[in-house]
């Protein structure tokens, strides 16, 4: 939750707009995660990462080791075949398995994209209210829906700063001396485990730390109510934009519903 300082329309959108966006398309590519919908809500990701001017610098950082594992586990899933077949000469090739790790990648980064636009285009005390103003309804059903606002918006604070604590943490614990395990099988374990244990415990001792910092100073601003307090309203523009949300959503269904299923007979 760390926002791009830009100025556009994306950014100017209420929080709950992006909140209510996320779940509904998070809600369509679980029930129906066929290429249409992918595709569509795909272009709507795209066309709100070029309107808020999204650079390419904030995308993380994948290690080596992930793409590995990933390709390794594309081409175990690919050697599965299936249908759709592919003559290649005497040969027979079934593109299913394929097509299906394709699938796969495709949801995997529309959704990891959704998440990251409302991490990037939303500050983070905005997002507390828009929880309050979205879950007003269920109060009558007596869930605490403050209490829920105040929740998130803690975590979302927290992880940051945590993150940084511990990227601290790490570079600390690798400018010390280098020690050599002992060459036992059952002293290599007792070294290993001595060693995550001091490393647990300073994160622990960390994530305590800050959050008595924090507890300090949301008691010097008037306590935990304050976060879910303030004013946050939908405007016209926040309409407009759940309006083409819904029409991508519609039009996934209708596609993978009634066109795809028509043209594939």
């Amino acid at each position: 939750m760390r926002p791009v300082p830009n100025a556009s329309v994306i950014h100017d959108l209420w929080a709950g707009t992006k909140i209510v966006t996320a779940l509904a398309v998070s809600i369509l590519l679980a029930n129906l995660p066929g290429w249409g919908p992918i595709g569509l809500t795909g272009g709507l990701l795209a066309v709100g990462a070029r309107l808020a001017h999204i650079p390419r610098g904030v995308l993380p950082t994948v290690p080596r080791w992930a793409w590995v594992v990933t390709v390794l586990g594309g081409l175990l899933s690919a050697a599965a075949g299936g249908a759709p077949y592919l003559d290649v000469g005497p040969t027979t090739v079934g593109l299913g398995g394929l097509l299906e790790v394709l699938r796969f990648a495709a949801l995997t980064a529309v959704l990891l994209g959704l998440g990251g636009m409302v991490s990037w285009t939303t500050e983070v005390a905005d997002v507390a209210p828009a929880v309050a103003v979205l879950g007003r309804p269920l109060r009558a059903l007596r869930i605490p829906v403050d209490e829920w606002a105040v929740a998130i918006a803690l975590a979302m604070r927290a992880c940051p700063m945590l993150l940084d604590e511990f990227r601290i943490l790490y570079a600390a614990r690798r400018l010390r001396p280098k020690e050599f395990p002992p060459r036992s099988r059952r002293g290599r374990l007792r070294y290993y485990a001595v060693d995550l244990i001091d490393l647990l415990a300073a994160a622990i001792t960390v994530a305590l730390r800050r959050a008595d910092e924090m507890g300090d100073a949301i008691t010097a601003r008037g306590g935990t109510g304050q976060l879910s307090a303030g004013v946050s309203r939908p405007r016209a523009n926040d309409w407009v934009a759940l309006s083409i949300v819904s029409a991508v959503c519609g039009a996934g269904v209708v596609c993978e519903l009634f066109v795809l299923p028509t043209t594939m007979r």
